[in-house]
């Protein structure tokens, strides 16, 4: 594959390593031409020094494979992915996302796929937490599904229902259900949930809400 990715921070940089060494064709867009001097020392001749979005037509971005944005600036990623589609025909665009309230915009305006380490450490510290219930797990088909990990609390009407009982909102698919002590077994619908077991759903993003209240009894808020 032809990948091109724009930023050559840290995160371009490893990036990059990581696709060169499984076989990948690789350019990266690098503003600052020192940064961009050292990345070329290091993994050889595949820098193009300027301004991501201003250079993707240098960069032979029409026969790109995929377009990775991963620089500092969400608005710079956004518009590098959105030119890259628009413009070039690229069939994939990914792009880093540093401020967390960004990623509906991104979705919305058809970015591929999205990637934020806030959200993904967010996400983590809230499984630690015993008072909230349903993690994000995965964006799908650019934002219009989710996969995610609902607990299953004391009190909550799913216990001890089938799935088939329960009134899940349309589009709702529970895949797997993970015991307490993390053993998952293949969810059906006579599947009944336990009180402290997870349900793992694709869910239309739109009905998230309604699948927390059908398996927590009521929707599930961030602890303060």
């Amino acid at each position: 594959m032809y990948i091109i990715v724009g930023g050559g921070g840290k995160v371009g940089y490893y990036l990059t390593k990581g696709l060169l060494e499984e076989g990948h064709e690789v350019l990266v867009i690098e503003e600052d031409p020192r940064r961009a001097e050292q990345i070329a020392d290091e993994l050889g001749d595949i820098v193009l020094v300027g301004k991501a979005e201003e250079s993707l037509g240098d960069a032979g971005t029409s026969r790109a494979d995929m377009v990775i944005a991963v620089t500092g600036d969400d608005e710079d990623n956004l518009a590098v992915c959105q030119l890259a589609k628009v413009r070039y025909h690229v069939p994939r665009t990914i792009a880093r996302i540093n401020n967390p309230r960004n990623e509906a915009i991104f979705k919305r305006l058809g970015i591929d796929a999205t990637v934020s380490a806030t959200s993904a450490i967010l996400a983590q510290i809230e499984s630690e937490m015993p008072t909230y219930h349903a993690i994000p797990l995965l964006s799908l088909r650019a934002g219009e599904l989710q996969l995610v990990e609902v607990r299953v609390p004391t009190g909550s009407p799913a216990v001890g229902k089938r799935i088939a009982d329960l009134a899940l909102p349309p589009g709702v698919i529970v895949t797997l259900v993970i015991s307490a002590d993390g053993t998952p077994r293949a969810a059906t619908p006579d599947t009944r949930i336990s009180v402290e077991e997870a349900a793992v759903a694709v869910t239309p993003t739109e009905a998230e809400p309604a699948l927390r209240r059908v398996l927590c009894g009521q929707p599930a808020t961030h602890p303060t």
